[in-house]
């Protein structure tokens, strides 16, 4: 399954059942999982392990070192989870030890065109980022958010789960979780709706969402004051944990 015009170091490893096409480079300290297709003109560096079914289309560069100017080549790691798609030209840089010297991708990801994912970003599971969408070093995106064409994350930026960041936005403080937010600088702009009816929720909770981001940008409260606020409403509306969550652990600042 590995093509004869591939060249893979003697120290990688690949799957029996994994794919590696021709001109494609695959680096020592490279592990490649079952099922995986990484198509021709790939280039992957190690340190870094790519797990199962995922898919890597040509021309894109995995796990090189990152653009930091503080790297001394220490050996840092990139880790892909499953089943992700990752489109032509994409780049995702390994970590840095001023951070957890790794950078993570979770499962079922689906990585368009020229997308940039720089050194230490978490990235969750089922995240969708549009064509040339970049992240700078240390973003944290959760799972189900989606980032449109040509978004630009600050370094430190947390987008929470089921966030929604319009095309063309600029993105200097967090997106708190559910929370649509458009412009440059990127401003909230209400809750996605759509996207969660898609992903299952009820229309009370959603209603109830409505109603947290009302408390958070509509009544003029302290941060601190809105987080209290919707502190006292988790017991009985548990779905309000990841936006509470996201608020707590915002250490840039939140858009408001």
């Amino acid at each position: 399954m590995i093509d004869e015009r591939a060249v893979v170091s003697p120290d990688a490893e690949v799957h029996d059942e994994a794919y590696v096409g021709p001109y494609s480079v695959i680096g020592e300290g490279v592990k490649i999982g079952r099922g995986t297709r990484v198509e021709a003109h790939v280039v992957i560096k190690g340190p870094t392990t790519i797990g199962e079914d995922n898919r890597i289309f040509q021309f894109a560069s995995i796990g090189d070192d990152p653009q930091d100017k503080k790297y001394a080549g220490e050996p840092t790691r990139l880790v892909i989870g499953n089943r992700n798609t990752i489109r032509e030209y994409v780049t995702i840089n390994r970590g840095t030890v001023q951070d957890l010297g790794e950078t993570r991708i979770g499962d079922d990801n689906w990585i368009m065109a020229y997308v940039h994912i720089a050194h230490d970003c978490v990235i969750g599971n089922s995240t969708i980022f549009a064509n040339a969408a970049t992240l700078a070093g240390h973003v944290h995106v959760g799972d189900h958010a989606i980032l449109g064409g040509f978004v630009g994350v600050h370094q430190f930026c947390r987008i929470g789960a089921h966030a929604f960041v319009s095309a063309h936005s600029y993105v200097s403080m967090d997106v708190p979780a559910y929370v649509t937010a458009a412009g440059r600088p990127a401003e909230p702009r209400g809750i996605n709706a759509e996207g969660l009816k898609r992903h299952g929720f009820s229309a009370a909770q959603i209603r109830n969402i409505r109603e947290a981001y009302r408390i958070l940008y509509r009544q003029g409260l302290k941060l601190e004051d809105a987080i209290a606020t919707l502190a006292d409403r988790v017991a009985e509306q548990p779905e309000l944990e990841p936006l509470l969550e996201s608020l707590r652990l915002s250490s840039r600042g939140v858009a408001r």
